[in-house]
């Protein structure tokens, strides 16, 4: 019952993803440019870069969950915004930067948290879990837009009215986490910026730093590049789509679900997904149509459980340190905003399924990454 709060904070945490999808619709709304329309996924990102580590310090400093607490608190104000008034696109711009530092909070205190509600040896299982939970938010807040057509008033909201649905869910969330109980773990001494920084001095979190950094920019590959892909390959806008960004992130979601509810050795389980990841980008690389939707289910299992375990391994390392970790792993999603643009390159260079390369570079490193260690059992504490 202790991780109850701590999932819906993650289902919470895809809020956030829903401001590329939803971007089309404010587009239209403000007449905006293209580039215009994408400041919105964009200011999420830089406020991952920004506030990271500092979210890291605080959260060693005054508490993991008063770190969620201030998170949920900063979202439910973002939220707030666009669901009783109609804002200017600055003013908009605003509450989703608001709504990325939030979320930076929540996915700093959020992962290591769960170590501290979870039961020994569940906190790579819950984690999975956490981070399925997760994509479904994702799906769920990039769908709810066209969902709440049927729904009179939210519906003549237009792009708006999604956010009382976010709302009414941020500010129960910021309760159920206010009144739970939690005993966690604490760093020796309170930390800071330099501190925290200098843990990257330590080369297995650097590597595991650095990890992330080329998984989740593998990930927005995927996202932004699949469906241009197989439509290249002749099929229709809409089934291309759904073959690939859909059923990419639709598998990924089932394979973080059924992570979290079997118990394997993160090391193995980190293993076996970045092998299924670096297949399943070869077999898109190929530019065969076949191979290329097999890419597209084994790429969903691969890339499901990177995160979860690779930030389970590492912070079991050294615990005592957990949101310091936390914080320099959530700078690293930053990757989602950079390493696309390489792919992006070799995209307008007219490389087609060749530019595939670059996600498969990323797993060809975590490969080689899940294959050092895993002598040490990995500890847990209940």
């Amino acid at each position: 019952m202790k991780t109850l709060p701590i999932f819906l904070a993650f289902l919470l945490m895809g809020v956030a993803d829903a401001m590329g999808p939803m971007s089309s619709a404010v587009k239209e709304n403000f007449q905006l440019s293209t580039a215009m329309a994408t400041l919105m996924p964009f200011f999420v990102f830089i406020a991952f870069a920004i506030f990271s580590v500092p979210g890291g310090v605080l959260a060693a400093r005054i508490g993991k969950k008063n770190v969620l607490l201030l998170g949920l608190a900063l979202n439910t104000v973002a939220v707030a915004v666009p669901a009783f008034m109609n804002p200017t696109y600055t003013v908009l711009l605003a509450c989703i930067f608001l709504l990325g530092v939030g979320t930076t909070f929540l996915q700093v205190a959020g992962n290591p948290i769960m170590r501290d509600v979870s039961a020994q040896g569940d906190y790579s299982r819950n984690l999975a879990l956490a981070q399925g939970i997760k994509g479904i938010g994702s799906a769920s807040s990039a769908l709810l837009p066209s969902v709440i057509g049927a729904v009179g008033f939210l519906a003549a909201m237009n792009w708006r009215g999604a956010f009382p649905v976010f709302f009414v869910l941020m500010a129960l969330a910021l309760v159920l986490v206010a009144i739970m109980k939690v005993e966690e773990t604490k760093a020796d001494e309170p930390p800071s910026i330099a501190s925290s920084l200098s843990l990257l001095g330590t080369p297995t979190f650097a590597l595991a730093v650095l990890g992330i950094f080329l998984y989740v920019g593998a990930e927005v590959c995927m996202a932004t590049f699949l469906k241009p892909t197989l439509a290249g390959f002749g099929l229709a806008d809409k089934r291309a789509a759904l073959l690939g960004p859909t059923l990419f992130f639709g598998i990924l979601t089932f394979g973080r679900l059924v992570a979290g509810s079997v118990r394997v050795s993160p090391h193995t389980f980190f293993r076996l997904s970045a092998l299924l990841g670096l297949v399943g980008g070869l077999l898109l690389m190929s530019g065969v149509k076949r191979a290329a939707f097999a890419g597209v289910v084994l790429g969903g299992l691969g890339f499901a459980n990177i995160w979860p375990m690779l930030f389970s391994i590492t912070v079991e390392e050294k615990p005592e340190r957990a949101s310091e970790l936390s914080g320099l792993m959530c700078m690293a999603i930053s990757g989602g905003a950079l390493v696309p643009l390489v792919m992006g390159k070799l995209v307008d260079a007219n490389f087609k399924a060749i530019a595939f390369v670059v996600p498969v570079i990323c797993f060809g490193y975590l490969l080689l990454l899940s294959l050092k260690g895993g002598k040490k059992p990995a500890a847990a504490k209940a």
